[in-house]
């Protein structure tokens, strides 16, 4: 009748016949509208009883739902603005074996939950796990009445014909608003989450939400989430919004008030369905695609806690400490400058003018000897010659010392000629010039063959081209840091913008109790304690710096120490060691960022630059001539960051990867041990083997003799004892960690050839001034705390997220910094100090000549 009248007055109302087309198009409309009604008649008809009950809160309702009738259940309660009630539906489903399963449906005045039970919950390989048990927190809009009534209604229905028994309770949630610094206990499952509310309290703009358990499975998520409808709160929908993370024992966020505009979020708690995500084992795998999996008792008991994170004085008092700090280093390198300018002053004034004092005062600035002279090595009165077993007399190695140079076409020249052979050419130097002995290899093998070595015999190419050579470091490793560089800042932006945008703060490995947001940072303090290194390093250069300015202006008046005595200067390798401290602090930064297993070479490169440059800068001390080239020295380091790569990759648990890893360690190590022994003079050709069977049968068979450079021999022996035990324990643990495991061979093989190298020096008659002294004991000391502090491991990428979240510790320094935040402290304090250590540990032999200084 409303179609026929309707038309009727359109029909009135339009001045011209109506054409048939349109009499035609309202006979199918009406057809069609008969056709749905008879439909929605239809489905009435199967739906026979709609029931509708007021129901009440903390009561429970034993009631059966079948396919003909449907339960209503009308819940209403008062809520206001500046109270937050938490509502929980729970539902059990008694019977068993069920066709179809019960749809429940929460209708509230702006939002809808609905949800079915039993609950089918996925996990890994499309298992399938029921739950007849379900609890549900309804979202809370918000109101703008002070004080406001609101109904919902609970909606049973179902499509199976049998009965179905259920119970429903509906209960009001406490303590459904947290409090500041008060803990909550709750037990969640995974049909059964749990969430809560917070508002940021005046004067409170960052807080830190912790959850904990004393139960590591079952595995369990807990998110942060924006006050709005629906909330996600299932397994499988958790990470829609908001920032989240997996825990077993300990988890935490820092929130900040800016991210959220309402003042205010939910605290979401989910138990997963399988433990797979926080390190646990997998299930079986069901037999049929569509069979359902007993879940069994997935109860967590866990405990909450909000408090207020730190303010801004907190960070201001942390940056100005990490300043404070290096800056210290900076005053106290002035002070210690200008003791030593002060104190050649003084010098300078005793050789202008010795009579103004006392012998004792005279004797106790130029040395011990009163002539500016360190006493004479026992090496060169024999006291530890020994060839073939057999001792010989001092006067038998002093002639041949002298006989020796004179073959090798070593003289004595007068200072005009040596300044003047310095500035005879000004033109480039190729690097083919480098060697400039080629023509005399006979020669050569006879000075790098002699028993006892002088640093005269391996210090004879000319020093011009020799710095630029060892300029070639600095510019080489300067070169690799801006390639390097760049595109890890780069990825790691990246990173950081993928966590910000996910919210998945399983990405990275922070120490969550110790995380300090700064912007779109995570965790500043790590960054910023990384700072050490760079100013270190700097400082370094700039140390390193003055020494070159003095020692060319020294050249330049061609004073006899800088030409012919002392280890030969050569800066270029210190230039390097500098820039790979600053890189390896500013790569550190990059690392935490987002510290993550994928990413951890950027913070262990430069660690292995740093070892290689150190053990070469130490042979280089004395075997100027022969040391390695930039480009092998960078060549090698490339392999072992190449190794270094693979190792993460493919190494976990590869047994092939470790067999040929371990090989290739033992072959490099003998081969390096050979390169070190023959000082170069020996050939990897075709007639390598026939040599050395011919070395073993004559030294071993025929007649039994020593070696004949047994210190150099001692160091090797021992050097291929501690690789060979490396590679053993590496083949049979197997360690996860392969790049610390590559950087602890670097590092064992430094320490030895430096307590080696020390071991020589004081055995050879040398002394360690008094600056190099305290470095090294200074250095020792600060490097066995900040090992200590490195050892705490405050997270682990060769564990899950959740399993390294066990390892997270409270801030314990100015309630900023961490445990791993200290390491980064002493690590670069230690670093520096060593460097300090390599710059000035030969200081006392400045003015012996180079032809009194042994080789070892």
């Amino acid at each position: 009748m409303v179609l026929r009248s309707c038309w009727k007055s359109r029909h009135k109302n339009n001045s011209g016949p109506v054409p048939r087309w349109t009499r035609l198009g309202l006979a199918v409309l009406f057809c069609l509208y008969v056709t749905q009604l008879a439909c929605v008649s239809g489905s009435v008809g199967v739906t026979k009883n709609v029931v509708q009950k007021d129901a009440e809160f903390d009561v429970t309702y034993n009631d059966t739902v079948t396919s003909e009738n449907q339960t209503i259940y009308a819940f209403n309660h008062t809520i206001s603005r500046n109270k937050t009630e938490g509502v929980r539906v729970s539902v059990d489903v008694l019977s068993q074996s069920l066709e179809s399963p019960i749809l429940f449906v929460v209708r509230q005045k702006q939002a809808v939950l609905s949800f079915q039970v039993p609950l089918i919950l996925r996990g890994l390989y499309q298992r399938k796990y029921s739950y007849n048990h379900v609890g549900r927190t309804l979202c809370q809009p918000p109101t703008r009445a002070a004080s406001e009534t609101q109904y919902f209604f609970v909606d049973v229905s179902t499509l199976s014909s049998q009965g179905t028994n259920y119970q429903l309770r509906v209960n009001r949630v406490e303590s459904f608003t947290l409090q500041t610094d008060k803990k909550f206990s709750f037990t969640a499952s995974p049909s059964q989450p749990q969430y809560f509310k917070y508002v940021f309290p005046d004067g409170v703009d960052t807080v830190i939400v912790k959850v904990n358990s004393d139960m590591n499975f079952p595995c369990s998520v807990m998110s942060v989430q924006d006050i709005q409808c629906p909330v996600y709160d299932l397994d499988n929908n958790v990470a829609f919004i908001g920032m989240y993370q997996t825990m077993t024992k300990k988890g935490a966020i820092t929130v900040q008030r800016k991210d959220f505009p309402s003042n205010s979020f939910y605290v979401v708690v989910v138990v997963k369905t399988e433990d797979e995500a926080c390190g646990g084992p997998l299930r079986f795998y069901p037999l049929r695609p569509d069979e359902l999996i007993d879940a069994g008792n997935r109860s967590k008991v866990l405990d909450v806690v909000v408090s207020p994170a730190i303010n801004s004085e907190v960070y201001v008092m942390g940056m100005l400490f990490c300043l404070g700090i290096f800056l210290s280093f900076y005053l106290l390198t002035l002070l210690v400058a200008c003791l030593e300018n002060r104190r050649m002053n003084k010098k300078r004034e005793v050789y202008e003018n010795p009579a103004d004092m006392s012998p004792a005062e005279t004797a106790s600035l130029l040395g011990k000897n009163g002539d500016g002279k360190t006493p004479a090595s026992p090496y060169e009165y024999g006291s530890f010659a020994a060839d073939n077993g057999s001792t010989q007399s001092s006067e038998a190695v002093t002639d041949s010392a002298t006989s020796t140079d004179n073959n090798y076409g070593y003289m004595e020249r007068s200072l005009d000629s040596v300044g003047r052979s310095r500035q005879e050419s000004l033109s480039s130097v190729e690097e083919d010039d480098y060697d400039t002995l080629d023509d005399i290899d006979s020669d050569k093998n006879i000075i790098r063959t002699k028993k006892f070595l002088c640093v005269s015999d391996l210090a004879r190419k000319d020093k011009r081209i020799l710095s630029k050579k060892y300029q070639i470091y600095f510019w080489n490793i300067a070169t690799i840091a801006v390639f390097y560089a760049l595109p890890v800042i780069q990825l790691v932006i990246t990173y950081q913008t993928v966590v910000n945008v996910t919210g998945n703060q399983d990405i990275c490995y922070y120490n969550f109790l110790c995380a300090h947001p700064l912007g779109a940072l995570s965790a500043s303090n790590n960054i910023l304690s990384n700072l050490g290194y760079v100013m270190l390093g700097l400082l370094f250069l700039l140390i390193v710096l003055k020494r070159d300015i003095v020692h060319n202006r020294a050249l330049v008046r061609n004073e006899l120490n800088a030409l012919e005595c002392g280890i030969p200067k050569h800066f270029g390798l210190f230039y390097a060691m500098g820039t790979a401290l600053m890189m390896e602090g500013l790569l550190s930064a990059c690392y935490h960022v987002c510290p993550n297993y994928t990413n951890f070479q950027f913070d262990t490169s430069f660690m292995y630059m740093i070892a290689g440059l150190c053990m070469l800068k130490l042979y280089q001390k004395r075997h100027p001539d022969i040391n390695a080239s930039a480009y092998t020295a960078y060549a090698c380091l490339a392999a072992v960051i190449f190794f270094s790569v693979l190792g993460v990759v493919f190494g976990s648990g590869n047994t092939v990867f470790w067999i040929v890893f371990s090989v290739i360690h033992i072959l490099a190590t003998m081969l390096l041990s050979t390169q070190l022994y023959y000082m170069g003079r020996w050939r990897l050709d075709s007639g390598v083997l026939r040599r050395i069977v011919y070395i073993i049968y004559t030294d071993c068979i025929r007649q039994c003799s020593g070696p004949m450079y047994i210190d150099r021999m001692v160091l090797l022996v021992m050097g291929n004892i501690v690789n060979w035990s490396l590679a053993a324990y590496g083949l049979i643990e197997r360690p996860n960690d392969f790049a610390s495991y590559l950087l602890a061979i670097a590092i064992c093989n430094l320490l030895l050839y430096f307590a080696f190298y020390i071991i020589m020096k004081l055995r050879s008659g040398e002394r360690i001034k008094c600056l190099p002294l305290v470095c090294i004991l200074f250095t020792a000391v600060v490097w066995g705390f900040a090992l200590y502090f490195f050892f705490q491991g405050l997270s682990t990428w060769q564990k899950t997220p959740a399993e390294s979240r066990e390892h997270n510790r409270d801030c314990i320094l100015l309630s900023f910094f961490d445990d791993h935040d200290i390491w980064h402290f002493l690590s670069s304090i230690a670093m520096f100090g060593s460097f300090l250590v390599l710059l000035t540990m030969d200081d006392d032999l400045d003015t012996v000549q180079r032809d009194k200084i042994f080789v070892f």
